[in-house]
């Protein structure tokens, strides 16, 4: 990237921006959207800005956003649990347990939430059943789980799993991109993606 210090140059880089519709994120519009949105004045602090940047060598308009602090910084480790809605456990549990051999996580504090569940363990992350009415419809989805919201296991074998859904009738789509993934739906149409890794 070149650096654009003359004000000619800084008027060209302007109008190019604004031709290809360019816009700064502005801090009132994010306010506005989690004020709307989530419903909370908790958020009101943050400030987003958006850059862009023109690289001279082929006139392409490179937008990044990033936080007045470059760096943020609280201590992330790793994703600790999904939340996923379901409509009836039992079935969930059956397609959960008995075709994907998933174990429940006994610790779930059944008499302080106040819907029906499971804790089940993915490694050492969980995936949290809710039997709560789920607003998203079963159909019109996408048919590969890949292009829709969908939660990502890593396992040691795609072809094991494979089989194992072919035995319990459960349909499924292979990675469009060729690599050793498989994608599946639950009994509720969470979309699942199990991708195999080397560990």
């Amino acid at each position: 990237m070149a650096s654009l210090v003359s004000s000619s140059a800084a008027i060209s880089v302007q109008h190019k921006v604004n031709r290809l519709g360019a816009r700064p994120i502005s801090t009132n519009s994010i306010s506005r959207f989690y004020q709307n949105i989530v419903g909370s004045d908790r958020f009101h602090g943050l400030s987003f800005k958006t850059k862009a940047k023109l690289s001279v060598e082929s006139n392409v308009v490179e937008k990044e956003s990033t936080s007045v602090n470059e760096k943020i910084d609280y201590g992330v480790v790793s994703i600790h649990h999904v939340g996923v809605l379901c409509e009836k456990l039992e079935r969930s549990l059956e397609f959960y347990q008995g075709i994907l051999g998933l174990e429940i996580n006994e610790a779930r504090p059944h008499d302080k939430l106040p819907y029906r569940g499971a804790w089940l363990w993915v490694g050492s992350e969980m995936i949290h059943l809710m039997e709560l009415p789920n607003p998203d419809p079963l159909t019109g989805r996408p048919q590969h789980g890949g292009r829709d919201r969908h939660t990502c296991i890593a396992i040691r074998d795609v072809s094991k799993l494979k089989a194992i859904l072919d035995k319990a009738g459960v349909p499924y789509t292979l990675s469009k991109s060729g690599r050793p993934a498989i994608f599946t739906r639950d009994p509720d149409a969470n979309a699942l993606e199990f991708t195999q890794v080397d560990n």
